[in-house]
């Protein structure tokens, strides 16, 4: 216990800001690859802002499995997203401050994509604990830390 104390008061939490830029980093990526993918079916209809929102909202199912892909893939291999490789951040197991699990990040993932579902609810989690960790945090047992 006293090697865990000592581990954890070498980490620096990430802040809430760095967090914020990650997620809109990533968010806008995955917007840009769900664009090109389907460029074909947006551009063959000649269309304005609202029939292209239409037609993203038919992509929703593609979209959530291409973000719960990335968001696994990433924290599992790299510790971190895109995001939060720029914003200097990265995802660590909470118990031993290590990589996180392909278990955890698909765990991780997959209760961030809820999070994002119910009005992202479960990001305000962070605001009410000492790790600051969302919902997704919480269930997988993570936490994430400045680099």
């Amino acid at each position: 216990m006293i090697q865990k104390q000592t581990d954890m008061d070498n980490l620096q939490l990430a802040t809430i800001n760095s967090r914020i830029k990650a997620f809109i980093i990533d968010d806008i990526l995955i917007t840009l690859i769900v664009l090109i993918i389907f460029w074909d079916t947006i551009a063959n209809n000649e269309s304005d802002l609202s029939t292209v929102l239409i037609l993203m909202n038919e992509f929703v199912l593609q979209v959530l499995v291409l973000k719960f892909i990335y968001q696994t893939f990433f924290v599992w291999y790299y510790g971190a997203t895109v995001g939060k490789i720029i914003a200097k951040v990265r995802v660590i197991d909470y118990d031993n401050f290590n990589r996180v699990s392909l278990f955890q990040s698909a765990l991780r993932s997959f209760g961030r994509i809820l999070s994002e579902m119910f009005f992202y609810i479960g990001f305000i989690f962070s605001f009410f604990n000492d790790g600051r960790q969302t919902f997704h945090d919480k269930i997988s047992k993570t936490l994430v830390i400045d680099v």
